[in-house]
């Protein structure tokens, strides 16, 4: 990925971009809560293989980006994601593709600007406030920071937040503790708040895009019921299911690319295997 710093609506974004080949449009991507670009990684070497080229930015107040505005909505957010894309100087559409809270503020994107989204793709997420919740254990720990700056408390409690395969695999879990950058100051909290009370429930029907749902069989955060609802209220979507945890994007991106790019309309680029590991 090519990774740098560029000035957008007078802040600093530390933004990831890899190229996607000619006539392919690139991919809009929305990253979890508190996360950083450098967690995309592995998903977009996989889709490299395809010719697919992400986007992907640090939201203010996390990983490289400079503090964010004191408090802020999802609809602040999607206006500053449009203005990171007119500062790259696309002005026409894109795909977009968001995952957990991001995939929250990728339904608020296309809400917002619907003539930027050809398609949507929609990972381990679901319409907010009206959602089925996950195991209240798991969502308690996801209200604190600590996993980001304590690594051996993450090592201990990865498994049971995230499920999946880094419940049964001790290495995915330790190379995803190494990955991550902690949030600056109260930038983790203020994206927190940014999703207080947010729902897609009463406009998801106003969503007219072809949507890919991607929902993890055991995901502790986010169940896959939540990926029923989005599928059923959605005008043009269907549901996928992967046998893994609400990293699945991450854990999964093997399996997941190549959905992804089917969706997408692009098949895989010849003498271009996928990144190993």
């Amino acid at each position: 990925m090519d990774v740098r710093t560029i000035d957008v609506a007078g802040r600093r974004l530390r933004l990831a971009t890899t190229a996607p080949s000619p006539g392919t449009l690139p991919l809009l991507f929305f990253n979890g809560i508190g996360a950083d670009v450098e967690l995309v990684r592995v998903l977009a070497e996989e889709l490299r293989a395809f010719g697919i080229g992400i986007i992907v930015f640090d939201v203010p107040g996390t990983g490289g980006s400079s503090s964010p505005a004191p408090l802020y909505r999802f609809p602040w957010l999607a206006r500053l994601a449009n203005d990171v894309l007119g500062a790259l100087g696309i002005d026409g559409q894109v795909d977009v593709a968001g995952v957990s809270w991001g995939g929250a503020l990728a339904q608020e994107f296309t809400r917002r600007f619907p003539l930027r989204v050809r398609r949507l793709v929609l990972a381990a997420t679901s319409a907010g406030t009206f959602a089925f919740p996950g195991r209240l254990t798991a969502l308690a720990k996801m209200l604190s920071i600590r996993r980001y700056l304590d690594r051996t408390y993450l090592a201990g409690i990865g498994a049971s937040i995230y499920g999946g395969k880094v419940s049964r695999d001790k290495a995915l879990l330790a190379r995803f503790n190494g990955a991550l950058r902690s949030p600056r100051g109260s930038g983790y909290y203020l994206q927190v708040l940014a999703g207080a009370g947010w729902t897609s429930a009463l406009w998801l029907h106003t969503l007219a895009q072809p949507t890919l749902v991607m929902m993890g069989t055991d995901d502790p955060l986010v169940p896959v019921a939540n990926g029923r609802v989005l599928a059923a209220f959605l005008p043009n979507a269907r549901l996928v299911t992967i046998d893994d945890g609400h990293l699945l994007l991450l854990t999964s991106a093997r399996e997941c690319a190549p959905i992804i790019a089917d969706f997408l309309g692009v098949s895989a680029l010849p003498h271009q295997p996928a990144a190993a590991g």
